[in-house]
């Protein structure tokens, strides 16, 4: 029975993929007999865009990637009035009617800061578990209490809410599914889907469902996911879907309106700082024009108020003899010679007419006969 694809997968070649790599790592794990024989089988997705957010996409899987066996634990919040062992029986007994298999390992918030500070007591918790699951109300609060180590390892905790009314189905699916972390520094991205304990039939199942919600959940737009590979930690990769290269078409065309739209906004910007520069350039010829008025009015009623008070000059004698000099010498030497003669004839005249009058004082003063 063929699984069920809302994705354009080939079922055909999905399944010679895995035939495949299963016949290497059978005949790697002859060779090497210290090589583990449960292996993990991942997905390699390669999307068309490297996304503008971080996402963690959690992938529900039909087979269990980890057997009953596998050892959990739970970091929950410390209980008001209650101490460490307290919270622990509380948290225990409340899994338990909640209809949890497996019950995990309780460790309490205050027990995780002051127990397994030291970075040896970080290790040794590390290597003791396979999954950890954490109280979703404290969450935010682990990662500068767990160290880089869980996060290296990929064993960061995993939030779940112990409020929930399905609490079972939640942890169930936490525990034996898997996560993908798509994130903004590239455009790959791996998960885990199966292991090599698992059938065919099983692992196929498994990549399916792992396809379906991945391009289901992702916030990019259209076709995002461009190649597929299949491979586990030694194997090369094994390409088992590739996109149509006609998807091209429409990214170019979400190019140009991305392109135009941002050429829109810069003219726009543009249009918006040649408006506000030309106001504030009209603005400082206003103000420069208002302070060249203001000091002109000033310089003329200081002109005004100086020559109310300055005492009124009339020009002296001495003043227009210069005057007349130099413009005398400025003369030709015949109007010259010619004003000279004009002087000489007014003395001669002024003299004869003196000895006129002279003399007819003399007459008016003889007595009468």
């Amino acid at each position: 029975m063929e699984p069920k694809t809302e994705f354009n997968l080939d079922i055909y070649q999905v399944k010679k993929s895995v035939q495949a790599l299963q016949a290497f790592l059978d005949n790697t794990s002859c060779q090497n007999h210290l090589l583990d024989k449960s292996q993990q089988i991942c997905l390699l997705i390669t999307l068309w865009k490297v996304p503008k957010k971080d996402q963690t996409i959690r992938v529900p899987l039909p087979h269990g990637l980890r057997t009953e066996s596998a050892e959990v634990c739970l970091f929950t919040r410390d209980e008001p009035n209650m101490t460490a062992d307290q919270t622990e029986r509380f948290y225990k007994k409340l899994l338990g009617q909640s209809g949890v298999r497996n019950i995990p390992e309780v460790i309490p918030f205050n027990v995780l800061k002051t127990e397994y500070k030291p970075f040896e007591a970080k290790r040794r918790l590390l290597g003791n578990f396979d999954v950890f699951l954490a109280d979703a109300r404290i969450r935010r609060r682990l990662p500068s209490h767990i160290g880089k180590h869980f996060y290296e390892r990929k064993k960061a905790p995993l939030s779940v809410d112990l409020e929930s009314k399905r609490l079972a189905r939640d942890m169930e699916r936490l525990i034996q599914g898997t996560t993908l972390n798509v994130t903004k520094k590239g455009p790959c991205c791996m998960v885990r889907v199966a292991h090599t304990g698992m059938t065919t039939d099983e692992i196929i199942e498994n990549i399916v469902t792992a396809i379906n919600t991945t391009s289901s959940k992702l916030h990019m737009k259209e076709k995002s996911i461009k190649v597929i590979h299949l491979k586990s930690h030694t194997s090369v990769a094994l390409p088992i879907y590739t996109s149509d290269m006609s998807h091209l078409t429409l990214l170019e065309e979400e190019m140009k309106k991305a392109r135009l739209a941002k050429g829109a906004l810069i003219m726009k910007n543009e249009k918006n700082t040649e408006t506000l520069s030309k106001k504030k350039n009209t603005e400082k010829v206003l103000k420069k024009t208002l302070a060249i008025e203001a000091g002109a009015v000033e310089k003329v009623e200081e002109q005004d108020e100086t020559l109310q008070f300055m005492p009124a000059e009339f020009p002296s004698k001495k003043r227009k003899l210069k005057t007349l000099n130099t413009a005398g010498a400025t003369k030709s030497p015949k109007l010259v010679a010619s004003t000279r003669n004009l002087k000489h004839g007014q003395k001669r005249g002024q003299k004869n007419l003196g000895k006129n009058a002279q003399k007819g004082s003399v007459q008016t003063k003889l007595p009468s006969v």
